[in-house]
């Protein structure tokens, strides 16, 4: 690590002080300093220990690693110095078991996407505020790289302080690619934190800190595509279809035809022990897949008090939610089958998927497989704790 060339942390404190409590680390911008930053604790939760980091870098009185047209692209080695000295901090601060979030506004999104980027297994979520990820900076990213780790992230339609393409870029990529369950907001103000976001950012906070603590532990399910040639899942052809970026979420494009959606729904139907109704969970006429009497693992089921383990949406639609384990979900995502539900991890199953609607018939057999694999999932044993 190189961290000898930084001072030692300048940390502004508040809320809990309980070591096991969950940590929110702020993370300000440019012009700002960690007293400013902590200021959004009267808007958050109460329950974690917030910890706002002073930035090591004086010059600019920010997280302010940019190299060109004012605030733009990351300068890698300064990038991986400054993780460094952070990450020394933190792992002395905050166990490995301890949920921590990063929050990090402007400059400082770009170092907490950084610090995300680097290491997504480190931390139970991330918010981005009215910045950008840190692109061409070193870090990956990659199809898949921010499975299962739920991520916040707000913008100003009115910003002209963070290049447009630089946010685009961000919410495209957090939306679809990344794997990541997003909540996206896109508010009518500039480069500032709107009072609705940061009430969204509230209740996001609070949902998602009480899942980690209620279910830290993701059941790992299979690893492997049994119910696919070879066990391999192939990829995808062309481009992601454009989905919702709220809830519910539903694709836009690229949709699959009526017939196809029928062939769809009757072999999930004819699954063992299935039986279909409108979904406990999705819109009026989304029609779910239900099971009775199962006791297959609770990170299975999309609504567990049902024993729905996945819908279809309706025909302008024709996507599919269901819950894959960890291991699928990351290769579903990568190979451009799916994309995460906003909500997974935070107020449902961490492994909840939106599968796009397949348009022909190969692609028929390979999504009523992966439905295939979701029911297997649900229907077999709960494993012991």
């Amino acid at each position: 690590m190189t961290t000898a060339v930084f001072p030692s942390p300048v940390i502004a404190t508040a809320g809990s002080t309980d070591p096991s409590a969950p940590l929110v680390v702020l993370l300000h911008g440019r012009g700002a300093d960690e007293s400013t930053i902590l200021g959004l604790v009267d808007h958050l939760p109460v329950g974690p220990g917030y910890a706002a980091v002073r930035a090591p870098i004086a010059e600019g009185g920010g997280f302010a690693w940019f190299a060109n047209r004012g605030i733009g692209r990351p300068v890698a080695e300064s990038l991986r110095a400054t993780m460094d000295w952070f990450r020394a901090w933190l792992d002395d601060v905050a166990s490995a078991g301890r949920p921590v979030v990063l929050i990090g506004f402007s400059g400082g999104a770009a170092f907490a996407g950084g610090l995300l980027l680097d290491d997504p297994a480190r931390y139970a979520g991330a918010a981005i505020l009215y910045g950008t990820l840190p692109f061409e900076a070193g870090v990956p990213v990659t199809p898949g790289r921010l499975v299962r780790v739920p991520v916040f992230v707000a913008q100003g339609t009115h910003d002209t302080v963070i290049p447009r393409e630089l946010l685009d870029a961000t919410y495209s990529y957090l939306l679809n690619e990344s794997g990541a369950p997003t909540i996206a907001r896109r508010d009518p103000v500039g480069h500032g934190i709107g009072r609705d976001a940061l009430a969204s950012l509230g209740g996001w906070l609070a949902e998602r800190l009480g899942f980690a603590l209620s279910r830290p532990l993701a059941e790992p399910g299979p690893e492997a595509w049994d119910l696919l040639p070879g066990g391999v899942l192939p990829e995808r052809r062309g481009a992601r279809p454009l989905i919702t970026d709220h809830v519910p979420q539903s694709q836009l494009s690229d949709t699959a035809p009526v017939g196809v959606q029928e062939r769809l729904f009757a072999r999930v139907s004819a699954l063992p022990g299935v039986t279909t109704g409108q979904s406990a969970i999705s819109v009026p006429g989304a029609r779910g897949f239900f099971l009775a009497g199962v006791d297959g693992p609770l990170d299975a089921l999309l609504v567990p008090f049902a024993g729905e383990f996945a819908h279809l949406h309706p025909g302008e639609d024709g996507s599919l939610h269901l819950a894959l384990p960890p291991a699928l979900v990351e290769d579903a995502v990568t190979k451009g089958w799916a994309v995460a539900h906003p909500l997974a991890g935070v107020r449902l199953t961490p492994g909840m998927v939106l599968v796009y609607g397949p348009r022909d018939d190969a692609e028929l057999g390979v999504v009523a497989a992966i439905a295939a694999t979701s029911h297997a999932w649900a229907t077999g044993p709960r494993p012991l704790s």
